[in-house]
């Protein structure tokens, strides 16, 4: 049963995992809260790029039925429900964030917001009877086993007519090297900020030697968007959904070698797979 008071296990500290080179201790996700690395940066143009893609993810949102059930899957801080909470305010809305410390910040960005749920775990959740599920800023940080993991979730939640609005960035091409040089200027050197990296990734050929933290038991995490091919995720994802509309960001006009972000609108392709038996 989901419930507004959904705590995180006391005491949890995630553990550094490597596969490759060390993981430096700055690089744990919650030293820096999410909104400090997203919606709050500092750099104006990466502020506004973070508020387009939640846009995007409203726009496909809002051309559907009205939702009576929407969830976050992998929520952050919960800025989104924020948003949600904001454009559907007769909706029943989860806040689905399984790491403890981001819950946290989850719960205190969103405490103004009493109506809106929080969950840390998926057997929290019902299945079937989401109307919409959202999941952005995930899939690019989960390797292969936790990303079919992460689309077989989302799949039980949906209702029959259910819809999952997916948002993932672009990080081949052009829009690699200009997130690479951006990055560059932040702290050379490190994974995504490093020439042989960016240069593969501008290549289309985006290396595959990713770190990993394990962020709880058992749940490994890729830190880092570079390495990521949103080719291969969207084959992935067309295997068990099909794919109504996608919009590109910032530029709607434009194709993925001038976007940052990829939000895609898609259903299951066996419609109430996810619901439980009769």
């Amino acid at each position: 049963m989901v419930t507004s008071a959904g705590q995180p296990r006391a005491g949890f500290e995630p553990r550094a995992q490597r596969t490759g080179k060390n993981m430096p201790a700055s690089e744990n996700p919650v030293e820096t809260t999410y909104a400090e690395k997203t919606f709050d940066d500092r750099n104006r143009v990466k502020r506004y790029l973070q508020s387009r893609r939640l846009q995007d993810a409203l726009r496909l949102a809002s051309a559907l039925d009205e939702p009576r059930l929407m969830v976050d899957f992998g929520a952050g801080n919960g800025e989104f429900c924020k948003w949600l909470a904001g454009q559907f305010p007769s909706t029943r809305i989860v806040c689905y964030e399984p790491h403890p410390g981001l819950l946290l910040q989850a719960r205190d960005n969103l405490s103004a917001c009493p109506g809106i749920e929080f969950a840390a775990g998926l057997d929290e959740l019902p299945a079937g009877v989401a109307d919409i599920v959202f999941g952005l800023e995930v899939f690019e940080h989960l390797p292969l086993e936790e990303m079919a993991q992460a689309l077989r979730g989302i799949d039980r939640l949906l209702s029959q007519q259910g819809h999952a609005i997916i948002g993932v960035p672009i990080e081949i091409g052009p829009p690699a090297l200009l997130k690479g040089l951006f990055r560059m200027l932040r702290r050379y050197g490190e994974y995504d900020a490093s020439w042989p990296n960016v240069l593969r990734s501008t290549l289309a050929r985006p290396p595959v030697d990713r770190p990993t933290v394990e962020l709880m038991p058992g749940s490994r995490y890729y830190l880092h968007h570079t390495g990521f091919d949103y080719r291969a995720f969207r084959s992935q994802l067309r295997r068990s959904f099909r794919e109504i509309r996608h919009l590109h960001s910032p530029l709607r006009w434009a194709g993925p070698w001038a976007n940052a972000e990829l939000t895609l609108l898609v259903a299951p392709r066996s419609p109430g797979a996810g619901a439980p038996p009769a």
